[in-house]
């Protein structure tokens, strides 16, 4: 990887939007989504637990829609970070499976909101159905979260130095060599 690389990958050409070096906006635009998300299903286990639940019921449906409508700030801020890391490296192939599982989450939620707001029952528990997609979908977005942890803390995506980084940005053993761009 050349010194030209890293410095692609450490100062994109879309930093602007992404965020300076050192502070890039996904991983801030993430805790809106998350915070609905988990905060949902909370409010999902516990409208089992009271007496009058609809409170909570339609607290969850509505957390869900913020985190969805939070989810596609975070994914634009994201896919730019994305596009600046080297292709062909360990780095690139996790944020890919972290991408993947993060718009995964995003339609499962995006499929739950409609799947209450179709049937609200206007005043009762959260169906066990509806309970199980949020816990599978929180399940899912803790795995992505590690990912994400990974590229910043271990990769340094957009955060660390060039040393710290060469590690992710090295060729898996096998792959050919990239080739310097003029």
């Amino acid at each position: 990887m050349t010194d030209a690389s890293w410095r692609q990958a450490k100062r994109p050409v879309s930093a602007p939007l992404a965020g300076p070096y050192g502070h890039p906006f996904h991983p801030i635009l993430v805790t809106v989504p998350i915070g609905a998300w988990v905060t949902s299903l909370v409010f999902d286990i516990a409208s089992h637990l009271v007496h009058r639940p609809g409170f909570l019921s339609q607290g969850s449906q509505w957390l869900i829609a913020v985190g969805v409508l939070g989810a596609l700030p975070a994914a634009m801020a994201g896919s730019l970070d994305l596009f600046a890391i080297p292709t062909r490296t360990p780095a690139f192939r996790t944020a890919l499976v972290h991408m993947t599982l993060n718009l995964l989450v995003t339609a499962a939620y995006a499929v739950n909101f409609l799947w209450r707001h179709g049937t609200y029952t206007g005043g009762g528990s959260v169906g066990w159905g509806r309970l199980a997609l949020s816990a599978v979908s929180v399940a899912l977005l803790g795995v992505s979260g590690f990912l994400g942890g990974k590229l910043a803390y271990r990769y340094g995506v957009r955060v660390a130095d060039e040393s710290t980084q060469a590690e992710g940005y090295t060729p898996a053993p096998g792959t050919p060599k990239a080739r310097p761009t003029a």
